[in-house]
């Protein structure tokens, strides 16, 4: 099997209830978290209504 062509590097830090920080290789800093029906589906009362991982990937995807 041939070596990888790149490997993500990244941390993931706990904020707060269901706030996250994602700090990437190249100095950028992510915040995920809930927002819109997925923080009404399961009653969350997270401030400040952050992007969901999921909402990452999709962007990703189109980029």
């Amino acid at each position: 099997m041939s070596e990888p062509v790149y490997v993500a590097r990244s941390t993931i830090e706990k904020v707060a209830g269901v706030h996250r920080r994602a700090h990437l290789e190249p100095g950028a800093v992510v915040e995920y978290g809930v927002h819109g029906p997925i923080k009404e589906h399961y009653k969350l009362h997270a401030e400040p209504d952050l992007p969901l991982p999921v909402d990452y990937v999709v962007a990703a995807a189109g980029g």
